[in-house]
């Protein structure tokens, strides 16, 4: 039962969102575990959006500045080999720990009352976040990033549904405290004077992976689309998969701990998941012994020619 909610997590990030997936998940685990998650398998859930995720150009901001950059979702989705590895490796332990520690309530739906309609509400936010996800970044990913599409896209979805339920807007100010924490962090990571990765290799992209468990991902990609020569397929797994490592490493992290401020320490989300790292390692060097090391060709240049021929 856990595991498969982690496949389903992994699942889901892939065509939606690693944050929504994140949160679905941890939702739903609090709903089949009794309230009652342990912090390795709160790890889990965070782990296994970031790695569905990361061979997706729609499943992670990172993947979606590569396309945006003109890196063939192709190549990205070369990374979803180490991510499926990853998964099983950590997954599986932190399934059977939080069996342990609250076994999965099989019949959960004998003691909840569902709320059909806001059940409904959700569906339709869900399918027109990812519907305008899919559409622009499809259509029109030259602007994707210059304006909040998706966020737009929830709200008009919230006031369409306003008539049916009333919004629960008591809980933003506590997750408005996890949003003001994420830009925090994306404003000190883009101040930090850092203006070159080392040359692209298969080590640098593997040592991407540990800096961006601390060091926000957004900002190191950036710089590596601007200094090129990576395998975009390694460095889309590092910088995504890699910053499950620590709580406040990805934006799904940050989220969850939202819903499970239990999780917002190092040392126990370090303790309890361990085997995060462990995962990150070996599922590397199997990608790396199956689908060796390949940099794709500029893609900036790429780019260019197909813009200037589309000007012809």
């Amino acid at each position: 039962g856990g595991l498969i909610l982690l496949v389903l997590v992994f699942v889901l990030s892939s065509f939606l969102d690693n944050i929504a997936a994140a949160l679905i998940g941890g939702t739903v685990a609090r709903s089949v575990f009794r309230g009652k998650v342990h912090i390795g398998y709160l790890a889990g859930i965070v782990a296994a959006s970031n790695a569905g995720g990361s061979g997706s150009v729609v499943g992670d901001t990172t993947t979606t500045m590569m396309w945006i950059d003109g890196v063939s979702p192709l190549v990205v989705f070369e990374a979803i080999i180490a991510a499926s590895v990853a998964l099983f490796i950590f997954g599986i332990p932190a399934a059977i720990k939080q069996q342990k520690y609250s076994p999965i309530l099989a019949r959960s739906h004998e003691y909840t009352q569902i709320d059909w309609a806001r059940v409904g509400i959700v569906g339709l936010i869900l399918a027109i976040a990812i519907a305008t996800n899919v559409s622009v970044n499809l259509k029109f990913p030259a602007i994707a990033d210059h304006f909040p599409f998706i966020g737009v896209a929830v709200w008009i979805a919230i006031a369409l549904s306003v008539a049916a339920r009333r919004p629960d807007w008591e809980v933003l100010p506590e997750a408005m405290k996890g949003s003001v924490f994420l830009l925090a962090l994306v404003l000190c990571a883009s101040m930090m004077p850092v203006e070159k990765l080392p040359p692209p290799s298969w080590h640098s992209a593997f040592g991407l992976g540990f800096l961006s468990s601390v060091f926000d991902n957004i900002p190191l990609t950036a710089l590596a689309l601007k200094q090129g020569g990576y395998d975009w397929g390694f460095l889309a797994y590092s910088v995504g998969f890699g910053g499950s490592m620590i709580w406040f490493g990805s934006s799904s992290g940050v989220a969850l701990t939202n819903l499970y401020p239990e999780g917002r320490s190092v040392w126990q989300w370090v303790r309890h998941g361990w085997l995060i790292p462990i995962a990150y390692v070996i599922s590397f060097f199997i990608m790396l012994a199956v689908w060796p090391w390949h940099p794709d060709d500029p893609h900036r240049e790429r780019k260019h020619r197909a813009g200037m021929s589309a000007t012809h």
